[in-house]
């Protein structure tokens, strides 16, 4: 009988809502005290306030610079275990420039580096690396992956799904991050900025992205507050709250009712309408046009709300509306028989005229008198009493106030039903619907029943939302998508942060019980953890208590916050976390490797004034940092796992570090910083740096998954690291990735080594930070003599527009026009073409553009060494303006020739010119001074006059560009040796980690 007792407590639990675990109710039941291992879960180490430990004594004192190597070495002398010999140089710059800003340095730091041999040498690389622009860039983006950041919302229906405004929070946390924003003041802002005295500086604001920025679950607001609970706990304090929504907490401390607590915090808070400016629009022409087309959109959408208010506010006051919304207000459960039927009501009306009618009760209200006396008839007696109703009003003695239009009424004839007496009171209402106050003070007592500023039918146009059919609400999402859609993709929409505000009027919180919104069980008001507080937490008092919730996290009473977060900056310079569980600190994570160096950083990480480049100095300055990554025999067997840190660990690069070093080695990084975000998997591909790419929630690029990129759709603690056929394929055959091989080539210290050993040094120095070792060279020469002996054609004929440089005499720029129209190229579909003006080519000549930088270039490239003989005619044929000029250039030997040709023909034949496999020679036509009437025509013709026998010189004798003339080749052309070459060097192992 004792299993049935347990078995009917848990169902009266149940049946009576009381929100408890089944291990606290079988507790309870059985008379034990609920949840016994709570005391001991609030005793878990993270839990406890950490405190300065001393720092042990070690056997190799002359091995510790600061306290961090003293607890690194104890550990590892306690484990009979040696630290690693120091790293090279060259690997030391290296690990501490991708630690920092994510891409590799330039041979000259390397070199800068390796002659300094004073003490702080390293020291003043950190420093110089902190104060780089690119270091907040690079740890910006890991603070992103908490964040779960994204540029779109995820799924949606048929709103917009991107976010204008979210590159303003990526922006701050990179700001925040150059600027050494103290750690305390970027949790707090990122939280409650708009609780804090900002003063004219309100870009902050932009903080709360921090909030606003995670998926929105179909507008589900207790999911979208749920992982606003989840990113703040999981990622400034190890806590996995997300647990206690439904129940207490299986393993950690923390009550179903701390839970809704905090939720209570982020149910009275709302996404303001409008986000409020952080920053000034420029007032240029773009941005006239940007605001001509906003009012265009927001005034449709006014005009459409507007004709719906009115429409509604029409059918709100007709007679047969009232008498529904009154049956409604009066009788809400459907199976009563008075109930008028209508299922096509609003309920935001039915509750306001609930109320309205509640309010008459109460004040006896003469005109709705008659209409409580006829609700309180029972349905089924109704037409037996109705009759009697109307004559306890009137004006005599005994009589009940009544209003004389209402008794008028109902004086006639009694009422068969209670739909009857509402129909009668929509009838007698709606006849005195006028727009303006009536004379007659009875009229207009029946005119105020509607048109009154709190009348149940006078609905706000604030207010018609509420009120939305789904046809008026589908056409409304279209306009607001649109408004939507040109804030995100307008370059001239001015910032604006996706803040949060505190709601007007504060609601009170229960606790959901098993997370069922429509079960609601004991009011709680918002306070913090009382697993970190006590069990008397005091609650919040200002507002939502968000700032007092920021607050509290920021503090350095706070036990979880600082340890957190140095454990995160030790998981980035070291490749694991003290804790290796780093956005679970609960008592179920793993146990700190060091538990005394973790508490010693996060308290000196306060005293420092939670200052994180003090952090990194602390860190990085130490021997255990700057030891080799080489692991001996003894460290792999004792310690497979480096747990105790005998060694450097190995780490490969993430994704952003992969591709902006791919990016930075050719020397054409775009520096640009902040703005919208940009798609980096389409061509022209973009140069800016990876932090800078439009993220998409649901649509993630295959791109970003093949290289384990943080999923946007909740909070990530680390990345993945895998190893998958994608990755080398990309590195392999993904055009970005050979457009840069390509252009690591043109770089000057490159393109100018003739003597194939001598390039091959300077891809190493600018790739490796290190000179090649003799078998490299061999292996490299031998590779290049092997394809250039293949005899691969190139693409004889280019087409494009550059510039010639008057005092080299030779090319400039070379840019390749893009568009094809079947018979000429030229810069787009339509000429001129806005970017590139007037600039043509066909197979019989052309037209140049309208200034020297888009002179029109016809360019030839060399298939093998030989002589050659150039002759062609170049003639303008028109009678106005001025002519044109051509040059014939050499990439080897400079300007060849020049000739104008001004209403008529200039002929030109060069003997025996000399070109080498690869060499191009530019026929070159500029506009001269007028830019007018410039066509011309000019079809060289290139002739092999001798040639070396050689593999390779068996090809084409003649060159004709009128007959050679045509379109984009059918597939793409062949790399090079040399670009092959390139490629092979960014794809190996030594480009894509650390050490």
């Amino acid at each position: 009988m004792v299993l049935g007792t347990r078995v009917r407590k848990l169902v009266v639990a149940g049946l009576l809502g009381l929100g408890i675990s089944v291990a606290g109710a079988l507790a309870r039941a059985e008379g034990t005290p609920d949840k016994p291992a709570t005391n001991s879960a609030k005793k878990h180490w993270a839990y406890q306030k950490p405190v300065e430990p001393p720092v042990p004594s070690v056997k190799d004192a002359g091995w510790v610079k600061n306290p961090v190597d003293a607890f690194i070495l104890a550990k590892l002398e306690e484990k009979g275990l040696r630290p690693a010999p120091p790293a090279d140089k060259r690997t030391l710059i290296r690990r501490a420039y991708f630690d920092l800003i994510g891409v590799p340095p330039t041979p000259q730091d390397v070199e800068v580096f390796e002659a300094d041999h004073s003490p702080d040498a390293f020291a003043k690389v950190v420093d110089t690396l902190l104060a780089d622009p690119r270091y907040g860039e690079r740890w910006g983006r890991y603070w992103l992956d908490v964040a779960r950041y994204a540029d779109t919302k995820g799924y949606v229906f048929q709103e917009e799904r991107r976010y204008p405004y979210a590159y303003t929070y990526r922006d701050y946390v990179i700001r925040a991050f150059n600027e050494d924003l103290p750690y305390d003041r970027f949790l707090t802002e990122q939280i409650a900025a708009d609780l804090l005295p900002l003063g004219d500086d309100k870009r902050p604001l932009a903080a709360m992205g921090f909030l606003t920025l995670g998926r929105r679950f179909l507008n589900a607001k207790p999911d979208i507050i749920d992982d606003r609970l989840d990113v703040i706990c999981r990622g400034t304090m190890g806590v996995t709250i997300g647990c206690a929504r439904c129940h207490d907490h299986k393993f950690d401390p923390i009550p179903t009712r701390d839970y809704y607590s905090l939720y209570a915090i982020f149910n009275n808070s709302n996404e303001p309408k409008d986000p409020p400016l952080i920053g000034e629009a420029v007032h240029d022409a773009a941005y006239e046009a940007f605001e001509k087309e906003l009012k265009k959109r927001e005034g449709e959408l006014d005009k459409f709300l507007t004709d719906k208010h009115a429409e509604l506010g029409t059918a709100l006051r007709s007679s047969k509306q009232i008498a529904d919304y009154l049956m409604a207000a009066q009788f809400q459960k459907p199976s009563d028989e008075r109930d008028s039927g209508a299922a096509d009501l609003s309920r935001f009306v039915i509750g306001r005229w609930k109320r309205y009618l509640e309010q008459a009760a109460q004040k006896h209200d003469a005109v709705f008198a008659a209409w409580r006396a006829y609700a309180e008839i029972p349905a089924a007696d109704f037409a037996q009493k109705a009759p009697a109703v109307i004559e306890q009003f009137g004006q005599g003695e005994g009589k009940k106030p009544i209003h004389p239009l209402v008794l008028k009424a109902f004086a006639e004839s009694p009422p068969a039903s209670m739909r009857e007496v509402a129909e009668r009171y929509g009838k007698l209402i709606a006849e005195f619907d006028k727009p303006e106050p009536l004379a007659d003070a009875d009229q207009e007592a029946l005119r105020q029943v509607i048109r009154a500023s709190d009348a149940p039918a006078n609905i706000q146009l604030a207010d018609i939302d509420k009120v939305y059919k789904h046809d008026v609400r589908d056409k409304v999402t279209g306009f607001k998508r649109k408004i939507e859609e040109l804030k995100a993709t307008n370059p001239s929409a001015p910032p604006r942060a996706m803040a949060l505000e505190d709601a007007k009027n504060i609601e009170p919180q229960r606790v959901f019980i098993r997370g069922n919104q429509g079960n609601p069980g004991d009011e709680v008001k918002p306070h913090f953890l009382t697993v970190l507080t006590g069990p008397e937490s005091q609650p919040f008092t200002h507002g939502s208590g968000r700032l007092e919730f920021a607050q509290s996290i920021a503090s350095k009473e706070n036990p979880l916050t600082a340890r957190v977060m140095v454990n995160r900056v030790w998981l980035r310079h070291f490749g694991f976390g003290i804790v290796r569980t780093p956005s679970d600190f609960g008592t179920r994570s793993d146990s700190p490797t060091h538990p005394e160096l973790l508490d010693h950083l996060a308290v000196q990480f306060m005293a420092n004034g939670w200052s994180i480049k003090k952090l990194h100095r602390e860190m990085m300055l130490t021997s255990v940092y700057q030891q080799s990554s080489v692991a001996t025999a003894d460290a792999s067997q004792r310690d497979a796992q480096n747990l105790f840190l005998s060694h450097m660990n190995r780490r490969r690069l993430d994704f952003e570090a992969v591709r902006d070093s791919l990016i930075a080695v050719t020397g054409k990084m775009d520096t640009k910083m902040g703005g919208k975000a940009v798609d980096i998997t389409a061509e022209p591909f973009t140069h800016r740096r990876t932090v800078y790419a439009f993220i998409d929630r649901q649509n993630l690029p295959g791109l970003f998954r093949n290289f384990d990129f943080a999923s946007p759709d909740t909070t990530s603690p680390q990345r993945f690291s895998t190893t998958v056929p994608q990755q080398a394929l990309f590195m392999m055959n993904s055009p970005f990735a050979i457009q840069e091989a390509k252009a690591l080539l043109e770089r000057d210290e490159v393109k100018s080594e003739q003597d194939p050993a001598k390039r091959i040094t300077q891809l190493y120095r600018i790739l490796y930070n290190r000179n090649p070792i003799a078998d490299e060279i061999t292996l490299g020469t031998s590779f290049i003599a092997a394809e250039e002996g293949a005899g691969r054609d190139a693409v004889a004929w280019q087409y494009g527009y550059g510039e010639y440089d008057e005092s080299a005499h030779r090319t400039r720029q070379f840019t390749p026009l893009t568009h094809f129209t079947g018979g000429a190229w030229q810069g787009g579909p339509t000429q001129p073409d806005p970017k590139t003006g007037w600039v043509t080519l066909t197979a019989a000549g052309g037209h140049p553009g309208n200034d020297a930088q888009h002179a029109a270039i016809r360019r030839w490239t060399a298939p093998a060494d030989a002589a050659i003989r150039i002759s062609g005619t170049l003639a303008h044929p028109e009678t106005r303006g001025d002519g044109v000029r051509a040059r014939i250039v050499c990439s080897r030997s400079g300007e060849l020739a020049s000739l104008v040709a001004f209403h008529g023909e200039a002929q030109s034949v060069l003997e025996n010119v000399e070109v080498k496999k690869g060499d191009t020679i530019d026929f070159i036509v500029d506009c001269r001074d007028s830019v007018e009437f410039d066509s011309f025509t000019w079809a060289p013709i290139l002739h092999v006059t001798s040639a070396p026998v050689v593999a390779g010189n068996d090809g084409p004798k003649e060159w004709n560009a009128a007959t050679d003339f045509g379109g984009p080749e059918k597939s793409p052309r062949a790399l090079s040796p040399w670009e092959k070459y390139a490629q092979v060097l960014l794809e190996s192992n030594e480009f894509v980690f650390v050490d």
